[in-house]
């Protein structure tokens, strides 16, 4: 397991339920497994935004991802997504049957479900590099 930096961010974690947090942590794992293996993202900051864990590029490669379980919803883990990017809706294109969409900002699955890592793993890095893809020419 990748360790804690933030004393917030893991009490974060402690807090949630144990099915929530279990599916949490796994998320977590692959958030800095993506970031490992994706060209251009490099290192990744784990942070609190908004009250939930929240990893961005250092390098401004990417767009912020967070994540949560909520009391509201207790039946379901949320990826977030900046809502003011086109990720979700192609995400929701790509990928209509894999998860819940909460309109343009989020995934969503039930706590206890193994979501298709393979489309998580694209989804995150889509949004690890976002900006740098717009910021690459086309040919």
């Amino acid at each position: 397991m990748v360790p804690f930096h933030s004393p917030a961010v893991k009490a974060k974690f402690d807090a949630y339920p144990a099915p929530a947090r279990r599916d949490l942590l796994a998320l977590r794992e692959l958030v800095f497994a993506v970031a490992r293996l994706t060209p251009g993202v490099g290192n990744i900051e784990e942070t609190l935004k908004w009250g939930e864990p929240a990893y961005l590029t250092k390098n401004g490669a990417g767009s912020t991802v967070r994540m949560d379980w909520k009391p509201k919803a207790p039946g379901e883990v949320a990826l977030y997504f900046n809502c003011q990017t086109s990720l979700v809706e192609n995400f929701r294109a790509m990928f209509p049957k894999d998860f819940g969409f909460v309109g343009n900002r989020a995934l969503v699955w039930p706590v206890g479900d193994k979501p298709p890592k393979d489309a998580l793993r694209f989804c995150l890095a889509a949004a690890m590099t976002y900006h740098a893809q717009k910021r690459t020419p086309s040919v």
